[in-house]
């Protein structure tokens, strides 16, 4: 068992509808010892190709990919999910339904932020359905850029996204990959890697 399915064995809650529930330290408070492991653990499965940036999806994301970030030493673009006025210029665009939030939203980057020939690692706190990282993807080929890679941190290997993703062809590398979970009895079963 690695150090983030320790974790999630210790502090993960198991909620009915296949929700585990990961917000004591991962995605709304941060337990930012266990991020570094995490951006150190990434860079050593990435080591072998480039990566000029890393791209995520609001808001989750954000914290895993910045320090993740700073082992690759590049920048963070993350896809916002609402237009404001301090976004101006092209975009590019793409449409995601949330799992999490059970509604489509689109995500947006500036082209300004993402350039055409650029090597981009995916990085995203969970992979359910697939749909985040599918829009994630979209932008990158809309921009001409080349994703490299994916990292997730909490992969849901009982639902399609991770298989989805993987059968398009992409190197998909998730740190935990929850094979089954029970909300009766709070348990949580993990895949070998």
């Amino acid at each position: 068992m690695n150090f983030l399915e320790e974790r999630i064995q210790k502090d993960g809650i198991v909620k009915e509808g296949n929700v585990l529930k990961v917000d004591s330290f991962l995605n709304h408070q941060m337990d930012i010892r266990l991020l570094e492991q995490m951006g150190e653990e990434f860079k050593r499965r990435f080591a072998d190709v480039q990566v000029d940036k890393i791209l995520t999806i609001e808001a989750s994301g954000i914290g895993i990919a910045c320090i993740a970030a700073r082992y690759f030493d590049v920048p963070v673009v993350f896809a916002k999910k609402t237009q404001s006025i301090n976004l101006d210029g092209e975009m590019y665009v793409a449409e995601v339904e949330s799992f999490t939030h059970k509604c489509k939203n689109q995500v947006i980057v500036s082209k300004k932020f993402l350039k055409e020939g650029e090597h981009v690692l995916l990085i995203d706190d969970f992979l359910a359905n697939g749909c985040a990282l599918q829009g994630l993807l979209s932008i990158v080929a809309q921009a001409g850029a080349i994703t490299e890679g994916i990292g997730i941190a909490i992969e849901k290997g009982f639902q399609s996204g991770g298989r989805i993703i993987r059968n398009l062809g992409y190197r998909l590398e998730s740190l935990a990959i929850v094979d089954a979970m029970d909300a009766e009895t709070g348990t949580v079963t993990f895949r070998e890697q």
